[in-house]
Formats: structure tokens, sequence, C-alpha cells
């Protein structure tokens, strides 16, 4: 299969699986059923790649709703961690990605013993300014979890006012993705000054961008974080 083919069909899977995400939180049906049931062959292959794009957040209505997966959801989710580990040239945003993915596994799978990874570090943003920080985060946003602590939420928190500066330049920019994402930030941190009208901001990202299913992934996050809801 050529490379634009494989492209193409991956970006669908990934729509395909947060569409079924978006599905689960909405509807609050934590008994759905949103992982690929099979993983053989090159079908099973583009599956594992799907959840491993959208990294923690695969399994994100079994966190927010706090109800345990199905075992076959779990089993998919670690041999997605398993078969795509960083490489050691990787990206920061991969390396933690694979991170946050390896704690949500240790959270919803008892046979996981192992202490936790160590933290990638966040050394390539502790001078970055505020237009790259919150593209960063943006990508990042499968780590804005209620109650979840590592080094970039620690970070985050430090920039409340900066990352509400990106989320109103995504929105001006019609960046729906990186708007998105930062909104799902701001629900957990302190100090958002109250002009960035995030609720509302929210509504409008979901208006504007809302058919990506990332886009609406990340606004439903924000929404049953924003009502108290916990992992």
């Amino acid at each position: 299969m050529e490379q634009s083919g494989t492209s193409t069909l991956l970006q669908g899977a990934v729509q395909d699986l947060a569409s079924g995400v978006v599905s689960a939180l909405r509807g609050g049906d934590h008994t759905r059923s949103v992982l690929p049931a099979g993983t053989d062959g090159e079908a099973g292959d583009l599956a594992l790649a799907a959840v491993r794009v959208l990294g923690s957040d695969a399994l994100l209505p079994a966190l927010l709703l706090r109800t345990p997966p199905d075992p076959a959801e779990v089993a998919v989710f670690r041999k997605a961690v398993e078969a795509y580990p960083p490489r050691a040239d990787a990206a920061p945003t991969v390396r933690w990605s694979h991170w946050g993915m390896a704690r949500t596994l240790r959270r919803v799978d008892p046979a996981v013993t192992a202490g936790p990874p160590d933290e990638p570090g966040t050394g390539w943003l502790d001078e970055a300014g505020w237009q790259t920080l919150t593209h960063q985060l943006a990508v990042l946003a499968p780590l804005a979890l209620p109650g979840e602590d590592c080094a970039v939420s620690r970070l985050a928190g430090c920039h409340p006012v900066d990352v509400a500066r990106g989320f109103v330049r995504a929105v001006r920019r019609r960046d729906w993705r990186q708007a998105a994402g930062a909104g799902r930030w701001l629900t957990l941190l302190p100090a958002v000054p109250d002009t960035v009208g995030l609720a509302s901001g929210l509504d409008f990202v979901e208006l504007m961008g809302g058919q990506d299913p990332l886009v609406a992934l990340h606004v439903q996050a924000a929404r049953l974080m924003r009502s108290g809801a916990r992992v």
C-alpha cells in the first residue's frame, strides 16, 4: 500500500475511533464498545495505529465515567502501547503521549503491577513562547485530566494567561483543534481570566469545528470536567 493511501486510511480510522469516544461520552454509555475488536492482519495493524494516535483518549469514557472498561478493550489498548514504543529520536510530544497511555493502562489494567515510568521531562517547553506552548499543550490534550498530576500539567498550571491567549488566538485563526485542546486544558487550570469566556468559547468552537470528531472529543471532555467529572 502506498504511503499516501496508508496515511488516508489511518486518518479515517482515527476519526472513526474519536467519533465512538464522543458518542460514549455524550451518552454516558460506558458499556458501549469503542475500541476495535480485531487486531490481526493489515486491518488490525491500522486499528492499533489509530489507538496509538488517539492516545489515552481511546479509553476516555472509562476514565471520565469512572467505570471499568471491557477487558477486551483493555487488551487492545495494551497491545497498542506495546506495539508502538517511542523511538530513540521521537519528539517530546510522542514520548509524553506514550507515557500518558502507560499511565492509563496502569489505571485500568489490574495485571499491570510495575511502577510508573519516568516522565519524559518538559525542557523543550521551559522557554517556549505562549504560541508554541499552546500548540504543544493542545497536542498533549489527552494529558489534561482532572486529578492527574504530571510535569506537563504542572507547567500548564503556571501559565493560565498564556494558554488563555493561545486559546483566543486559535479561535481567531479558526484552528478548531488547537482551540479545543487549549480549552480542555483551561478547564483544569487555576486563575484563568474571566474575560476568556471559556464556556461560551467552547460552545463556539464546537459549533464551528464540531464536525471534526477530534474537536468534539476535547470539547465534550472539557464539559464533563467542568461539571465535576473526575478520574
